[in-house]
Parts: structure tokens; sequence; C-alpha cells
């Protein structure tokens, strides 16, 4: 089969077997691609998670090459298993084509998922393909895990606790719009509007959006840690939003430090070249992938040496207390309301949850 032939050309039993043959088995794996239904080996208790991207909501064609595009998809997953301190087995891959989509596309995306599988050690073990107007990657993972975290269980008292940096997955959004773009491999090949010398902020904040790297590994040491974290969930849809989730989770409050925000840099240089300010980004933005936890006091230094072991940065940028859940900005001694601005997929634009923001 030539790269550029379309799917439809092609057809559903052929591509199949061409994907089954690319795909190789794994340990743990009794029945793999081929037979009505995976079957796996996992531990006393098992975890699912399925997330999906869809063109033209999550993605453009046009500035996601295929390969990162796959490498995504996975990870993605990957995060929700880790912020429950699971460790990742197995995946299943459904993709809606459009006919017209060639074959290269699809080994592009494949290419991505199995390399970034590997990494990780986890099993490709089935899926589905289908006819669609758009590209659909539908992924479910399963994973195993013996003391989990939940986003239930926080306290008032605990301390709001990110990894890593926020605003750059938003940052890098913002410089695909407005035309940078970035190869197959990761590396920047076209630099939009911006000026040679932004190219340094330009790529850490593409790939940041483009191919994501949750704190897998941390995220899964957190299991043999008892009651160092209270509560946890992966950063997806914004601190601002994530955080009143974990609010109402725990029937809580929640207060944030501006000063205390973990901006990522190279966000911040892009947003002042075009006269912004990344502030807004690393708390509103979105699709960092980083963990959202709750910590008792007394338990951030350990939390900070396991952290360490992983070459995982920690920011503490605010506190969860009593009352109806609802997020505040701390200015000294002064309170001022916080309202998010997290995505929405059915809402409509006049009355999304950041119509009429108050910070």
């Amino acid at each position: 089969m030539e790269p550029q032939t379309p799917v439809g050309e092609i057809g559903e039993r052929a591509l199949l077997r061409h994907l089954r043959s690319r795909i190789p088995s794994g340990p743990g794996v009794v029945a793999g691609v081929g037979d009505d239904a995976a079957a796996v080996e996992t531990g006393p208790l098992t975890l699912v998670t399925t997330d999906c991207l869809v063109e033209g909501v999550h993605f453009r064609r046009e500035w996601s090459p295929p390969r990162l595009l796959g490498r995504k998809a996975l990870s993605i997953n990957l995060s929700d298993i880790a912020c429950m301190s699971g460790l990742a087995r197995y995946a299943t891959v459904s993709l809606g084509l459009p006919r017209d989509v060639p074959l290269a596309f699809v080994d592009g995306l494949y290419d991505g998922l199995l390399e970034r599988a590997a990494e990780t050690g986890v099993s490709l073990v089935g899926g589905n393909l289908s006819a669609s107007e758009a590209v659909i990657v539908d992924l479910t993972v399963l994973g195993q895990g013996d003391r989990l975290l939940r986003r239930s269980g926080a306290a008032a008292g605990d301390l709001v606790v990110v990894t890593g940096t926020l605003g750059a997955a938003a940052a890098g959004l913002r410089a695909l719009e407005k035309g940078a773009r970035l190869d197959g491999d990761g590396a920047l090949s076209d630099r939009g509007p911006w000026a040679a010398d932004a190219a340094d902020g330009l790529e850490p904040c593409l790939r940041a959006q483009l191919d994501p790297a949750p704190p897998l590994a941390f995220g899964r040491a957190l299991a043999e840690q008892e009651a160092v974290v209270h509560a946890a969930l992966d950063l997806s849809d914004g601190l601002s939003g994530d955080l009143l989730t974990l609010c109402e989770e725990n029937e809580l409050s929640a207060w944030i430090e501006p000063e205390w925000l973990p901006v990522d840099p190279a966000a911040a240089r892009l947003e002042k070249e075009a006269g912004g300010d990344a502030f807004s980004l690393a708390l509103h933005g979105g699709e960092d992938y980083q963990m959202l936890l709750a910590v008792p006091p007394e338990r951030v230094d350990t939390l900070r040496e396991v952290a360490g072991v992983w070459s995982v940065s920690l920011s503490v940028v605010g506190q969860l207390a009593d009352g109806p859940p609802g997020l505040s900005l701390r200015f000294g001694e002064a309170m001022r309301k916080l309202r998010p601005r997290s995505h929405d997929h059915f809402a409509v634009p006049e009355r999304r949850r950041d119509a009429a923001p108050e910070a």
C-alpha cells in the first residue's frame, strides 16, 4: 500500500490487517488484537479511563503532526491513571477516519501511539475502525493500582499543590493559531509571526500543547506514600476549573496566592513579546496535564523529597478552607472572588462559566 493511498480505497479489512501487523504483544496479554475481545492480566484492582481527541474540537490536522497526535492521545489517558497513583498497562484504540485520509496519516498516528506505549510499558490490545466526517482518536486505558488517590479526601487546611509549571500548553495553542508549527519530530518548523530570537520560547510551548509529558512516575510513586496526599486530579481543564472541581467534590472553598503560581517561563516570554501576561494562561489555560494535589501542611516536605527523586518541581499555590465551594485570590489580607474559566464542551458562548470573570 502506498503512503498516500486514501483509507477509503484501502478498505476496512485491509487497513485492520495492516495495523495488526504493526502492533506487538506485551506482558500480561493473553489475547490481543484479532479476537472479539482482548484478554489481559491485571492486579486485584483495575483502573479504567477513556478520552478522545476530535478533529475541529481538540486539534486541527494542519497543525498536528500525526505522530505527535498519537503520542498525545495516549499521554492524556496515562495522566488520569497516574493521578490515581496507578500503573497503566493496556490500551484500546478506536479511530474514526474520513475516507480521504491517507494511509501515511494513520501510520504516523500509530508511530506516535506505539512509541509512547513503548516508553511507558503499555500494550495496545485492540480497538475499532469506523468512517466518520472528522478524525476521531478514542482511547481506553486499563491500569492497576493498590493505594488509590481520589478527588475526594481533601480536608480544610490542606495546601493546594501543583506539579511542574502552568500555562505553556495554552501559550502553545495561541502560537498554533498564529501559524507556528512543529514537524513530526517535534522540532520547530515554522515560527509564524515570531522573530528568530523567540524560538527558544516557542518550541517548549508548542511541545506542551502537542506532546504533553505528565509526571507519570511521580504519580505512581505516591502509592507508596501513606497519607502524604489527601486528594488529587490531573490539570486538564485549567487550574481554576479543576480546583473548583476539587472544592465541589469535598464541599470546601479554596484560595490561590497569585505570586505563588508557577507560570511557565517560556509562556511568560511569549506573552510578554505579544504584549500580554501569562498569568491568566497559567490560571485558566488548561491542557497542562500536571497534578493538582491536596496536601496536609506537615507532609509537604516529604512530598518534595518524593518529587525530587523523579525530578518533578512542586509549588504550593493556595489552601483549602471551610465554606461553600468557591475560589478566591488572596492579596495580603484581602480576598477577591475568582470565577473559573474552565472549558465546557456544551456551553453556549454567552453562558459559559468565563462569561464575566472577575479575575
